[in-house]
């Protein structure tokens, strides 16, 4: 197929630049980590498949929250978090998940999932109510509010103390929404950058994580050894 957009032929060759060390070719200054950063979108560009304009957002400031840019590795942000999320959201997650009841919803985890709503009902309907919470008390919807507010608004969705009920929502909890929402963050920060998340393995390398080498058998009897070699993704990317 003929590649007519600019876009699409910088996309094709930086792709390509990211399969020659697999062929055994380099470029001197570049790894197979930084053309696969500069391949994967940049949030600021990103048309959402999923997320409305206003959930959009929203979970861009969620995860800068859970996981914000100056610490001691890359933000959520740096590392296309949201991107994961939407792209999750956007595919049959949670399609096999039984929704026919009954539930009883304040059940302990031991009995399982037990709520009536996909992973796309939790967030759709979680975001709705926190906005409208955020508008009530503060003003401004929650992406709208400053840092140290949203912390508060986290907190307190973390604690159970915002009443979903009041908002019409009777059947999804605060701390669920929460826990969802923390859950898709670590995975996203920490996923493989074929899913959307990590850009660049910049995650991975923070923490030291070596991804998905073929083998380690080398290592195996080497103790008190540092691991010099960087991660390497399940696309061959390396780091």
């Amino acid at each position: 197929m003929l590649l007519n957009k600019p876009t699409s032929r910088r996309k094709f060759l930086l792709s390509s630049l990211i399969a020659l060390p697999a062929l055994g070719v380099t470029i001197k200054g570049l790894s197979a980590a930084s053309a696969a950063e500069m391949v994967a979108p940049s949030l600021d560009e990103y048309r959402p498949t999923f997320f409305t304009p206003e959930e959009w957002t929203f979970i861009k400031a969620a995860n800068d929250r859970f996981i914000p840019a100056g610490g001691r590795g890359p933000g959520a942000l740096e590392t296309n978090v949201p991107v994961f999320v939407d792209q999750q959201l956007a595919s049959d997650l949670g399609s096999d998940i039984y929704l026919d009841g009954p539930f009883q919803i304040d059940a302990s985890p031991d009995m399982g999932y037990q709520i009536p709503y996909t992973p796309q009902q939790i967030y759709r309907n979680g975001i709705k109510v926190v906005d409208a919470w955020c508008v009530e008390k503060h003003s401004a919807r929650f992406a709208l509010l400053d840092a140290a507010l949203q912390n508060d608004v986290m907190k307190k969705l973390a604690a159970g103390e915002i009443n979903f009920k009041a908002y019409g929502e009777d059947v999804l909890k605060s701390k669920l929404f929460f826990n969802e929402l923390l859950a898709h963050a670590q995975q996203g920060y920490l996923s493989d950058p074929i899913y959307g998340g990590n850009k660049g393995m910049k995650a991975w390398i923070a923490i030291g994580f070596p991804g998905a080498r073929a083998s380690y058998l080398e290592w195996v009897a080497q103790h008190n050894v540092k691991y010099p070699l960087g991660p390497v993704s399940l696309s061959g990317q390396r780091g």
